[in-house]
């Protein structure tokens, strides 16, 4: 068996630290990162789902009539009730005018500043959907 004088733990706990001190600043901007990435993710699908919400909403006359909500903005919100500030909701008719276009945008700000990166983010999606006849033809 060897023998280790006790200075020697005393050594390694004091290395553990400048180690842990190097490591550390890494390990948080990291942290911070993988939120920023996790809350843009959560909010651009959102975005996603506000304007296909919409669109669905907007290109069937019957569903409009049968809907609980009274506009496209409604109906594209309805999944944005806990984003603030509120979503803006843009809806284009193309110009054949078969085909409704719902764009809904939304700006994001991340957690921290991150050099040579913007702060605040727009995320946008729109979405196109052909309008249903009121009848069918045959």
């Amino acid at each position: 068996m060897l023998y280790r004088p006790p200075c020697a733990s005393r050594r390694r706990r004091g290395a553990a630290l400048v180690e842990l001190a190097f490591v550390l600043p890494l390990l948080s901007f990291l942290t911070v990162v993988g939120a920023d990435f996790g809350q843009i993710f959560y909010y651009d699908l959102t975005v996603y789902n506000c304007a296909r919400n919409g669109a669905l909403w907007a290109c069937d006359p019957v569903q409009q009539a049968n809907s609980p909500y009274t506009s496209v903005d409604q109906a594209a919100l309805a999944d944005a009730s806990n984003l603030n500030p509120t979503p803006t909701v843009a809806q284009t008719t193309s110009a054949n005018g078969d085909e409704v276009i719902v764009t809904v945008t939304y700006q994001f700000s991340t957690i921290t500043g991150y050099p040579g990166i913007p702060r605040n983010w727009n995320v946008s999606h729109a979405v196109s959907m052909k309008i249903v006849p009121r009848l069918p033809s045959f």
